[in-house]
């Protein structure tokens, strides 16, 4: 038995019949998965004129570039931050680590959770942490106004450095996932 647990809707409620599965003959056919388009993101000045791209540490100041390339409108907090707003959500950018190595995208909604209802907060968030990939979820301490605020998190180690076009899409994806996140709990998580 796998380590992973079946779930409705994975890939093993959609096998054909025991006749014809390989799988329930013993041997498993593995297909190679079809290559995906790159996303169409906005090309920095640089790679526009082809000269090669030079892998860089991250700072703020390139997070800054990044996210004007992609119309994200922020703010700089003064120590060490960008903040981002949105209608239902705000979007912190940062570096954290020792080094400042760690790039991190911290999203949370501006509507908070009132303390009577924090076990179901803690079950909507271990939903979306069970159901999905990128940006995992935690319930905060309670605020000044003892509401529990809601948090989604993306950390990416970057000590290396990286190119502008990579910095640019983790921030893309950071940005639209914190969308989602709150539409989420919006809608389907039925929290906010």
């Amino acid at each position: 038995m796998p380590w992973w647990s079946w779930r409705p809707g994975s890939a093993a409620s959609n096998a054909p019949e025991a006749e014809d599965d390989p799988a329930a003959r013993g041997t498993v056919r593995v297909g190679v998965p079809a290559q995906r388009e790159p996303s169409r993101l906005p090309v920095p000045v640089e790679a526009a004129n082809e000269e090669p791209e030079v892998v860089a540490p991250v700072t703020l100041t390139r997070i800054g570039k990044a996210l004007d390339l992609l119309d994200i409108r922020f703010l700089a907090d003064g120590g060490g931050s960008l903040l981002a707003m949105w209608e239902r959500h705000a979007v912190l950018f940062t570096l954290e680590g020792p080094d400042d190595e760690i790039l991190v995208m911290r999203a949370r909604p501006h509507s908070t959770v009132p303390p009577d209802w924090a076990d179901r907060a803690y079950r909507v968030v271990n939903e979306w942490n069970h159901t999905r990939r990128f940006c995992k979820a935690y319930v905060g301490d309670p605020t000044e106004r003892n509401q529990l605020p809601i948090y989604a998190e993306l950390q990416v180690p970057l000590a290396a450095g990286t190119h502008d076009a990579l910095l640019t899409e983790l921030l893309d994806c950071g940005a639209a996932v914190a969308t989602s996140f709150v539409d989420w709990l919006h809608d389907e998580g039925a929290l906010l």
